[in-house]
């Protein structure tokens, strides 16, 4: 995989890896790794949420009227 950044994006991500003392590869596979890490966790709360509306359907409409 070829990843192609903007003259800003690497300028940015070559300060921020120096600043955090890592390299700029490092930095990124790390930020790849939060960024699914993070959808999954986004799908889990969702799901959680459905089976949490569909087990107390009838109270929720209840408090709706």
């Amino acid at each position: 995989m070829t990843l192609r950044l903007t003259d800003e994006e690497l300028s940015a991500l070559r300060e921020r890896a120096a600043q955090d003392g890592e390299s700029m590869q490092d930095a990124a596979r790390r930020a790849v790794r939060e960024y699914v890490s993070r959808g999954e966790h986004r799908r889990r709360v969702s799901d959680a949420a459905e089976r949490v509306i569909a087990a107390h359907q009838d109270a929720f409409e209840r408090l709706g009227r």
